[in-house]
């Protein structure tokens, strides 16, 4: 019988995954989203493992893995399909980076709605992720600014989704990471910039206390807001920050400094993280290094111009930076409560902060109300991210705070989730029953899945 050579490649191709976190990895079939007749083959086949796309693996657990099935390699869908200038609206393939956007529209004027922090994110995982950055509480997340995506789904068919014609298949993609079908492609509302350089204002806050002060009183004259905060320091330190806000710079603004072209980006990795030993992340190395980052902040400084990199991309100036967790890895934990539960945040770094956790990032914004998607992240609130070596106890000290975080009315986030228990999902996402019913209607056999999918219950 003959046998199609296209076919029998993508079942032997098969790789080992992991998140950008480096835990618990698992092995795949691969296929490459740029041959839609093989994509749809192989999902029209899928065994009870069944598929997910997959972007650049910037989640940092296991949301686009899927042990012993098939995963899309959405990366070699990539580029533009069409640029209105005169709308600021940009139509590009699933595999496009964020980075790839900026490159190529700062230049003319134009910038991302939404970038987090990390450029190496695609508009597939964007959507799938229903990514936010520092700029939440004025313009909420990336699907804010979506007008729409085509989305194949597992009978071969593909449907050309828009919000006010197709809400709720829209808003199940939205944030649903993966489990809905393929995104092939989508059309981006764009921001329009006059600069490409941030005017920036600076402020040292000496404990926790002090900085949620200052967000609370000044975040809404920002367009951009994020602090960094020093999980490591104790006693009336303990939760000083570095906070940073601003926007982009006018064409006036940048009068002052002529040597700084108007609209240019260049900004590039410097090194490449080698791989490191476990255990280089101890509590010794991190307090110095938090010592040192927080007495080089000023005190208060204002106006300061900082490149896009400079300001929303510092890691990604150093290229496999995960490396220097070492192979145990690491995971992220991000959650979000309300703002009158500011407690819980204080409850957590003093917790980490008492138990030794060596952290160097740890990220405090501030969220504007929540979206229309069951799955999304954002709500009105405060949201902390942490970025945690691998070390034994933590597993059970973490389980003790998620409970903390759902009993206050919060959530953890699912891109950055790799460990949280299942049961905690429908408090967390109290309208996870309306995207299940979404997600039966779109793939009634359950082709789409993934092992985050699998962890939690989503298929």
């Amino acid at each position: 019988m003959p046998t199609d050579r296209r076919s029998r490649a993508v079942s032997e191709a098969r790789r080992l995954f992991s998140g950008w976190g480096n835990t618990a990895p698992s092995s795949a079939r691969v296929v490459e989203l740029d041959d839609l007749d093989a994509t749809s083959a192989a999902i029209k086949r899928a065994d009870r493992y069944g598929v997910i796309a997959r972007g650049l693996g910037r989640s940092y657990g296991d949301a686009g893995q899927n042990a012993g099935g098939v995963v899309v390699d959405g990366t070699a869908a990539h580029g533009l399909i069409s640029l209105d200038l005169a709308n600021g609206l940009v139509t590009a393939r699933a595999g496009t980076s964020i980075d790839d956007l900026i490159r190529w529209l700062v230049p003319l004027g134009w910038f991302v709605p939404v970038t987090p922090g990390t450029r190496t994110v695609t508009i597939g995982g964007a959507i799938a992720a229903d990514i936010h950055g520092k700029n939440h509480h004025r313009t909420g997340s990336w699907c804010d600014h979506v007008e729409s995506f085509r989305l194949l789904l597992a009978d071969g068919s593909v449907l050309d989704v828009r919000p006010d014609r197709d809400p709720e298949v829209f808003w199940a993609t939205a944030a649903g990471m993966g489990l809905t079908g393929v995104i092939l492609d989508a059309t981006i509302q764009l921001k329009s910039i006059e600069t490409s350089w941030l005017s920036v204002d600076t402020n040292r806050a000496g404990d926790l206390d002090a900085v949620l002060a200052l967000m609370t009183a000044g975040d809404s004259g920002y367009e951009y807001s994020v602090a960094w905060i020093d999980l490591v320091a104790k006693g009336r330190n303990m939760g000083r920050s570095v906070l940073t806000r601003g926007q982009f710079a006018t064409v006036d603004e940048l009068a002052a400094a002529p040597h700084k072209p108007h609209l240019h980006f260049a900004d590039r990795e410097l090194a490449t993280a080698p791989p490191m030993p476990s255990g280089l992340l101890n509590h010794f190395t991190v307090s110095a290094f938090n010592e040192l980052w927080y007495r080089k902040a000023p005190q208060r400084r204002k106006g300061e111009l900082q490149s896009i990199g400079q300001f929303f991309h510092p890691l990604d100036m150093l290229r496999d930076w995960n490396r220097i967790y070492g192979p145990r890895g690491f995971l992220q934990w991000q959650f979000v409560v309300p703002f009158e539960r500011a407690d819980v945040i204080e409850l957590a770094v003093e917790r980490l902060s008492s138990a030794g956790t060596a952290s160097f990032l740890a990220i405090l914004k501030l969220f504007g109300e929540a979206g229309p998607a069951p799955l999304s992240f954002p709500k009105r609130g405060w949201t902390l991210a942490l970025d945690l070596p691998v070390t034994p106890g933590l597993s059970s000290l973490l389980d003790e705070l998620d409970e903390v975080v759902v009993e206050a009315g919060g959530r953890l986030y699912l891109a950055k989730d790799s460990r949280v228990r299942p049961e905690l999902m429908p408090a967390m996402y109290p309208r996870i029953d309306e995207w299940r019913e979404v997600k039966a209607r779109l793939d009634p056999d359950g082709h789409f899945q993934s092992d985050l999918g699998r962890r939690l219950g989503l298929c």
